[in-house]
C-alpha cells in the first residue's frame, strides 16, 4: 500500500517548457503527480490504460491527454508507445504576454483527454516545437498547436460537456486587458454568481482561487504595461483599477518579488 502519492519533476528548474518525445521504454507506472507543471501527452501509437484521477481512458489513437499539476496519473501500457510530451510550467504562462495563447491554453486545461481526427499538422508541430528555442516561436507554434487540437477535436468536446460555462465565462472576462478589476465580488456580479461560488468552481477546475486567477492577469498586464509603454508606474496603478499607486506597488512586489520601477529596469 502506497502510503503517499509520489511528486515528479522531469524539467529543470530553468526551463520553462520541455518537448520530447514520448519514452518508449514507458509501461507500467505508479500513481503520482507533477510538480508544478501542467503535461500534454500526444499518442501516435500504443495501447493500454491511462488513468487520471479515478477515470480510466482506453488508449486509442491518435489520442491527447492534459494533466494537471494537481491531478494523480498513472500507465498501464502494454504495446511499444510512439508520441510526444509537452511539459508546461506556471513561469513559461507567466513570461508569455500572448492573450490569445492563454485563453487557448485556459480551454484544454479543462479537458482530460480526446480523440484527434486530423493527426499529421499536429505532428509536424511537435518536431518543430522539439527543435525551437525562441520563446517568441515557441509561443507562437504553441498557439498553433492548441488551436489546431481544439479545431480537430471540436465535436468530440463538445459532445463530453466538459467545459464549465461559468468558469470560461470568468475567464472571457479576464482577458479584456482594460477592465480588470483586482476584486472578485466584481467578477461575481458580473457573472451573476457568489464570490465563494465562483471561488469553488476556480478550485474545481484549476486548484487556485479566483483571487490568484485574477492576480496572474493584473500582474502579466502590469508587466506587459511596464514593459511596451512608458506609462508611470502611477499610471499604470490607476489602468489597473488601484485607487493608490503604493497598494499597486506592494501588489506586484508580493506576487513578483520585485518592485515595478525594478522588474522594468531589468
Amino acid at each position: 500500500m502506497i502510503s503517499a502519492i509520489s511528486i515528479k519533476d522531469k524539467s529543470k528548474t530553468d526551463n520553462y517548457i520541455k518537448v520530447s518525445p514520448f519514452r518508449k521504454e514507458v509501461r507500467k507506472t505508479e500513481p503520482h503527480k507533477h510538480n508544478n507543471y501542467f503535461e500534454i501527452i500526444y499518442l501516435l501509437k500504443g495501447k493500454g490504460t491511462h488513468s487520471i484521477d479515478h477515470n480510466e481512458f482506453q488508449i486509442k489513437p491518435p489520442v491527447i491527454f492534459f494533466v494537471r499539476k494537481e491531478q494523480v496519473h498513472h500507465w498501464n501500457i502494454v504495446s511499444s508507445p510512439m508520441g510526444y510530451v509537452i511539459i508546461l510550467k506556471k513561469a513559461f504562462v507567466e513570461k508569455s504576454y500572448d492573450g490569445e495563447l492563454k485563453k487557448l491554453l485556459s480551454k484544454l486545461s479543462e479537458l482530460t483527454s480526446l480523440q484527434l481526427k486530423e493527426p499529421a499538422t499536429i505532428e509536424q508541430i511537435f518536431e518543430l516545437l522539439i527543435k525551437e528555442n525562441n520563446f517568441i516561436v515557441v509561443e507562437g507554434l504553441l498557439k498553433a498547436l492548441f488551436a489546431k487540437i481544439l479545431e480537430t477535436a471540436k465535436p468530440i468536446a463538445e459532445k463530453m460537456q466538459i467545459t464549465n460555462t461559468l468558469f470560461q465565462s470568468f475567464k472571457d472576462l479576464l482577458s479584456k486587458p482594460d477592465e480588470l478589476k483586482n476584486s472578485v465580488a466584481h467578477y461575481a456580479r458580473l457573472l451573476n454568481t457568489t464570490p465563494q461560488n465562483l471561488n469553488a468552481i476556480c478550485r474545481k477546475f484549476v486548484n487556485q482561487s479566483a483571487t490568484e486567477i485574477i492576480a496572474e492577469y493584473i500582474i502579466s498586464e502590469a508587466k506587459r504595461l511596464l514593459i511596451y509603454t512608458n506609462n508611470s508606474v502611477s499610471e499604470i496603478s490607476f489602468s489597473l483599477g488601484f485607487t493608490d499607486a503604493s497598494h499597486f506597488i506592494k501588489y506586484f512586489k508580493r506576487y513578483t518579488g520585485q518592485t515595478p520601477q525594478a522588474f522594468r529596469i531589468l
